[in-house]
């Protein structure tokens, strides 16, 4: 809070008394400029105003100072005394001294804490990311039409995304721990977003085609251990559940937006236009997110200090020879001897299978199995990830709530990734079983279960950053390549086995069950949340 101290440089003028002895009155301020209306006096007057700012904590020091930016109110009585204006001056005690004067800013969200904008772009880069990467579920339909796909070649350009999805993951943690998570960010951004406004001119030659589709994958494979990234530096660990489920959720979102708005402009602009429209949309954000990095220097969002051979500094100016070296510096070993990360590895390859599979196939499940037409298949396909959103919410404030309380991390990671394996496994259970359920009613189970998924976002998704913050990109990268794995063959294998077998039970639910159950097993026997060095000789 911002105290004005006024002295008279006249001694005619009395004065308030404030909590003691100080000849002094002091009134809180808005932190508005004013003007001050008095009665006339004979006596010329000069106000001295000093500003105190009370640091709540370190990191918001740049937010205070910006607010009060120069609190200057200069000038005297006039010469018939009727106004007062006042001379600037000093920052308060034990802060320095400075004078200054407000400016109001625009956008409104300018004085926002730092952490709190890099977070809201980044979820929304996520929200484009989903947008981008369901947009060609949609628009394979008429492009088949058009250029004369069977289901093999759809299927293989739907597919190539996760060759490079999966192909980005390890070097989008290394350079997010070389670089930083915001610069990664903005370039993976960047790349998926020109890729995917390529699309409509490539579609006719396929090699040219699936390339576009593999840089898509590319760039949005960087992302997510961008984004983890990010949090490890900007977010304390009481409100890491929120930003993890703030920003991943944008996931959530942008297959909800995307699956609406992708038909409509199909039907009345045709194929070309989603992938125009939505890879616009990136590198708008791109532009507008080097606005918000120009807001506050990289040492506020970097509140950690890193060993000296990850200098920031040191690195961006480094041959590539230096850059292979600190890729060796990395741990490797030391991961790969961690029971904890064999346990994120092989929990993050269990949830990537239930989640890719249900999302490939669950329209045709609706469909087919259930008789739902066309329609109705494609709304009832957007359930489950705009119920995930309401989910994510809930399970990020019972996470952080449970850890302010006092107990331990461990657990309650455990809890969230516990709920989120056993309700989707129990849902398919009950669909699969013949019950003589009605249509609608399996429709809501399944989307129930898929919903409460979304507590991995406060369970695993997490423990990357509890673990080690300094190798928080990289460890993701690592359970994310493995996680990308289901994409390309676990996807294929559900088609084999529907033609094998004509049973969505076996097909679909039975090894997405399976890998549920035992994920739960390993993630409740091995997974742990307590921070790890890595170092080589532990």
């Amino acid at each position: 809070m911002a105290k004005l101290t006024v002295r008279a440089d006249n001694s005619s003028l009395c004065y308030f008394p404030h909590y003691g002895n100080h000849k002094v009155s002091i009134f809180n301020s808005s932190l508005r400029p004013q003007r001050l209306n008095l009665l006339a006096q004979k006596h010329i007057l000069k106000f001295r105003v000093s500003c105190s700012i009370t640091e709540r904590q370190k990191e918001e020091a740049a937010e205070k100072q910006r607010i009060v930016k120069g609190l200057k109110v200069n000038g005297e009585l006039g010469k018939n005394g009727g106004l007062i204006s006042t001379t600037g001056d000093e920052l308060g005690a034990g802060y320095g001294d400075k004078e200054d004067g407000f400016e109001w800013s625009w956008p409104p969200w300018k004085n926002l804490p730092q952490r709190y904008k890099l977070i809201g772009t980044t979820s929304l880069a996520f929200v484009i990311c989903n947008m981008d990467k369901v947009n060609l579920s949609v628009a394979i339909i008429p492009m088949s039409h058009q250029f004369g796909w069977n289901s093999s070649v759809a299927g293989l350009v739907q597919s190539s995304f996760f060759w490079g999805y999966a192909l980005s993951q390890l070097p989008g943690g290394w350079l997010s721990k070389i670089f930083g998570g915001s610069r990664v960010l903005e370039v993976g951004v960047l790349v998926w977003s020109l890729a995917t406004m390529l699309v409509p001119y490539l579609a006719g030659f396929m090699p040219a085609l699936i390339f576009s589709r593999i840089l898509v994958g590319i760039g949005e494979g960087v992302s997510p251990s961008a984004a983890t990234d990010l949090i490890a530096r900007t977010i304390p660990l009481e409100e890491r559940s929120r930003a993890v489920s703030f920003v991943f959720g944008g996931l959530s979102f942008g297959s909800v937006i995307g699956l609406l708005l992708a038909p409509p402009l199909i039907q009345n602009y045709g194929w070309e236009s989603v992938f125009y429209l939505f890879g616009f949309l990136g590198i708008a954000w791109f532009s507008g997110f080097q606005l918000v990095k120009e807001d506050q220097p990289w040492s506020f969002t970097e509140p950690m200090s890193w060993p000296p051979s990850f200098s920031r500094n040191k690195l961006l100016g480094s041959s590539l020879g230096e850059l292979g070296t600190s890729l060796k510096d990395v741990p490797w070993k030391a991961f790969f001897r961690s029971k904890a990360v064999w346990a994120m590895i092989y929990t993050h390859f269990c949830g990537s299978w239930g989640h890719y599979t249900c999302l490939s196939w669950l329209p045709t499940y609706f469909s087919e199995e259930l008789n739902l037409n066309l329609t109705e298949a494609a709304w009832v396909s957007v359930g489950p990830p705009l119920a995930s959103i309401l989910v994510t919410s809930i399970a990020s404030q019972f996470a952080d709530s449970l850890i302010s309380k006092g107990v331990d991390t461990s657990l309650v990671r455990k809890i969230c990734q516990t709920i989120a394996f056993l309700s989707p496994a129990a849902c398919m259970i009950l669909s699969s079983l013949d019950f003589g359920l009605p249509p609608w009613e399996v429709v809501t189970i399944l989307t129930g279960g898929l919903a409460l998924s979304s507590f991995a976002l406060s369970g695993l998704y997490c423990t990357h950053q509890d673990i080690s913050p300094e190798y928080a990109s990289i460890l993701l990268g690592i359970t994310n390549t493995v996680g990308a794995v289901p994409g390309i063959v676990g996807v294929a294998l559900t088609g084999y086995l529907l033609d094998s077998t004509h049973s969505w039970s076996i097909s679909l639910f039975a090894p997405s069950i399976f890998f549920y159950l035992t994920g739960t097993i390993v993630w409740l026997t091995f997974a742990s949340s307590k921070p790890q060095s890595f170092s080589e000789g532990d």
